[in-house]
């Protein structure tokens, strides 16, 4: 590996000729980009992309994301957007906001572009998972499925029930975030409210 000498480097510069081998976990520490779409190309500090822009951060730039300084000329901590080239952010951050962000929500933080904004950061090596953000997690629209009582009694387990009688899952009124069967909290097979016991 050209950045911490130890064997085992498997990732190869792509510029032809270049005889540059590293470690991925040694890729930031080097300067270096490994792209994520298409071939996953990957290249050293000395043949990576570069962004193309008219000017360099004014001084006292802050970075959109975190507010701290960023660096007073474009290098590999540093980053703008194509689209506006006013929006300044350091790679570090970027990187966060399009891992929890994911495809569906990743934008410019000032002026919003999306397709040019996607399509730069790709290209100098941020990782863009194709999902919805993380905050709209599959979890938040799921109905509570589960028994929680001390002892379920439900044959078919505490995620199985039915849509009546003894076996009819109830969820708590009050936070929805808790369950049990009829049966399993001694209710009667018309009961049809019922609280859990934090509520």
């Amino acid at each position: 590996c050209f950045i911490c000498h130890q064997s085992g480097a498997t990732i190869t510069c792509r510029e032809i000729g270049c005889e540059h081998n590293f470690h991925l976990p040694c890729a930031k520490k080097g300067g270096c980009i490994t792209q994520y779409f298409g071939l996953y190309s990957s290249f050293c500090s000395d043949h990576c992309p570069q962004q193309t822009v008219k000017s360099a951060p004014e001084d006292k730039t802050e970075c959109l994301i975190c507010l701290e300084l960023v660096e007073d000329s474009i290098s590999y901590r540093n980053m703008v957007c194509p689209a506006c080239e006013h929006a300044w952010f350091h790679r570090d951050c970027i990187q966060g906001q399009a891992l929890s962000a994911g495809s569906a929500c990743f934008l410019c933080p000032l002026c919003r572009d999306r397709d040019l904004f996607q399509a730069e950061m790709l290209r100098m090596g941020i990782r863009i998972p194709q999902r919805p953000p993380s905050w709209e997690t599959a979890a938040l629209f799921e109905r509570h499925r589960r028994c929680d009582a001390r002892e379920c009694l439900f044959p078919g387990g505490r995620e199985q029930a039915e849509e009546e009688g003894p076996w009819r899952l109830l969820l708590c009124s009050s936070c929805a975030a808790e369950g049990t069967h009829r049966q399993c909290s001694q209710l009667s097979h018309t009961t049809n409210n019922w609280e859990c016991d934090r509520c």
